[in-house]
């Protein structure tokens, strides 16, 4: 595979580097250390590519070509930008932050058993079923009253469906497609359980939306991804929650005053 230094230049990880010389080269005087080649390394080898005198020249290159850069950056003034200077400390903050949150999460992983516990209540919350319903929306509920007796005296759902307030369903004769009970709000839901395949809710179902006159035109089982194909998409999702959990007990902890009080 074949080396590409201008992925080296965004790397922030630092891992043990074999020993090398204190210093790999000097530019206009100024000494490179050999430990600023420890995190391209690192990046290198993790993807895919051989230890070996190439991937090291390569690396002393990088790194050579970017002093260059950067003292031609310092002769020009820009360490005296007040807008690079902020950039900077945001970069640092940033690099903080993450160490701390890494730091958090190898203390307190995501183990299988929580992995195992998410998913089972995820598949809990999506039920046995998938539904394929169609509604009609309004914001007034006697609108909805209104469409309901017409339904009862034999008009057509899909036809009545275009006074619908969900625009996106409308001219589709309300057609939701296929959704699982997780998938609509929960009011939404507990009606869509109640009826049998054909028929439509008499009474107008309120939620945050509005007003749905729910149909069912079908159900089937459902069928969900498996806890070994969403792991990884879990394990991702706890972390975050634990990073978030995290900083929540930080904020509440913490003093904080507003910049505009006396």
């Amino acid at each position: 595979m074949t080396f590409k230094p201008a992925h080296l230049l965004v790397v922030l990880l630092v891992t043990a580097f074999p020993t090398m010389a204190q210093t790999l080269a000097t530019v206009n005087g100024k000494a490179i250390p050999a430990s600023r080649a420890e995190p391209f390394v690192k990046q290198a080898l993790s993807q895919g590519q051989k230890d070996g005198p190439q991937l090291r020249a390569a690396i002393k290159d990088t790194l050579v070509g970017r002093e260059v850069l950067l003292q031609a950056a310092e002769k020009a003034g820009y360490s005296k930008s007040e807008e690079i200077k902020l950039q900077v400390e945001m970069a640092r903050q940033q690099i903080m932050i993450q160490a701390l949150m890494r730091a958090h999460i190898e203390k307190n992983p995501v183990s299988e058993a929580d992995i195992k516990t998410a998913y089972d209540r995820w598949k809990t919350q999506n039920g046995d079923n998938e539904f394929h319903p169609a509604h009609i929306l309004f914001e007034k509920e006697d609108d909805a009253k209104a469409v309901i007796s017409k339904l009862k005296a034999g008009a057509k759902f899909d036809e009545l469906a275009k006074q619908s307030k969900d625009t996106g369903s409308a001219g589709k004769g309300g057609d939701l497609d296929w959704v699982s009970q997780a998938n609509v709000p929960p009011e939404f839901a507990t009606a869509l359980a109640g009826l049998k395949k054909g028929q439509f809710t008499e009474t107008p179902v309120k939620t945050e939306l509005g007003f749905h006159i729910i149909k069912l035109e079908d159900v089937r089982p459902l069928k969900l991804p498996t806890l070994e194909e969403m792991k990884q998409q879990i394990g991702e999702s706890l972390v975050q929650e634990k990073v978030q959990a995290y900083q929540q007990t930080l904020l509440k902890a913490a003093v904080i005053k507003d910049g505009a009080a006396k």
